[in-house]
């Protein structure tokens, strides 16, 4: 009976280790692999100029294509995460203050100039090569903004097909360069509507705009086709990943301010940074100076922590604390690389 007992409790220790041993090896406990850096792009709103005819004729006014579908490549990118897509209220912000015309949508030179201010590796421009198509056995007639299941022309069309076509060039900031390009082309035929027509619960447009990420649209002709034009550019915007180069932005900086455990620096966005980035925190403890010019040519320095930038305005930075502590105004600041 006493070995039985003794036995029992072996075995009960036994299987309290193996618990502690899986637990400590479980994923959840296992150290976590540094992220690689994504490739940072901004996504400019496509160029329809040369469709714009085209695009008044279908729609009856001036909708803007070229930024509906830039919005569908920024919903693509971001569900696939191959890259980091920069925020749309960001880069409005940049372009207005900067002045970026609407002419200058497919400009690769003034985007990269853009693209360096905004702190991107990489910015995308393109532009709508064809939209539109043609309804047969039946005249168009009028315009408005009330389709319902037949679109502009109402009730008759025998046959409509929708073509669309989109190219984009991903430049990159630095240099300049063109580094790949992508093309999409989609194309939609149905019979007994218009081009507008098939989407059964859509019944027209806002003011100046089409929902071009709606459900709605995407079931007419046109929006079939415009689905399927930036579905395969996306893929090749994808692909082309692997000819882009993430840059390390350095920034540079000192501590502004302690605030409530928080630190603040004196650089934010204009000066590359984002959110999450991280930074050393050293300070300077002795200036080594040239004693024939007096010039100082070394700055002795011992480190104080790394913080980690939580909000980010155009001058500013504010951050928490990732190590280290008594933190102070005047302690320099350096981009820490991951």
């Amino acid at each position: 009976m006493k070995r039985l007992l003794a036995l029992v409790v072996i075995a009960v220790f036994a299987l309290q280790c193996a618990g502690r041993l899986n637990a400590q090896s479980s994923p959840a406990n296992a150290p976590q692999a540094p992220r690689a850096h994504k490739i940072r792009v901004a996504i400019f709103d496509f160029d329809y100029g040369t469709v714009h005819r085209d695009v008044y004729s279908l729609f009856g006014s001036d909708i803007d294509v070229g930024k509906g579908i830039s919005d569908m490549l920024v919903t693509y990118l971001v569900k696939d995460g191959t890259y980091s897509v920069i925020e749309r209220k960001t880069l409005d912000k940049i372009l207005a203050e900067q002045n970026f015309s609407n002419s200058n949508r497919a400009d690769p030179t003034s985007a990269a100039r853009i693209g360096k201010i905004l702190g991107v590796d990489a910015i995308i421009v393109g532009s709508v090569t064809e939209f539109g198509g043609e309804n047969k056995n039946t005249k168009i007639g009028g315009a408005g903004g009330r389709f319902g299941g037949f679109g502009v022309g109402g009730f008759g069309h025998k046959s409509s097909k929708a073509n669309v076509g989109i190219d984009a060039r991903m430049v990159d900031t630095t240099t300049g360069e063109i580094l790949a390009v992508a093309t999409g082309k989609g194309e939609s035929k149905r019979e007994s509507t218009s081009l507008l027509g098939g989407g059964g619960s859509w019944h027209g447009f806002g003011a100046g705009g089409v929902d071009f990420g709606s459900s709605d649209f995407q079931q007419t002709i046109i929006g079939e086709a415009t689905k399927a034009a930036v579905e395969q550019m996306s893929m090749e915007v994808i692909a082309g990943n692997g000819k882009l180069q993430a840059h390390t932005v350095v920034v540079q900086g000192l501590v502004a301010a302690i605030d409530g455990g928080q630190v603040v620096l004196n650089v934010g966005g204009k000066a590359g940074i984002k959110v999450g980035d991280q930074f050393s925190v050293e300070r300077v403890t002795r200036e080594i100076k040239d004693p024939a010019t007096g010039q100082v040519i070394r700055r002795m320095a011992t480190a104080v922590g790394v913080v980690q930038a939580t909000d980010v305005d155009d001058l500013s930075a504010v951050c928490r604390i990732v190590s280290g502590s008594d933190f102070k105004a005047g302690d320099a600041v350096k981009t820490l690389a991951q």
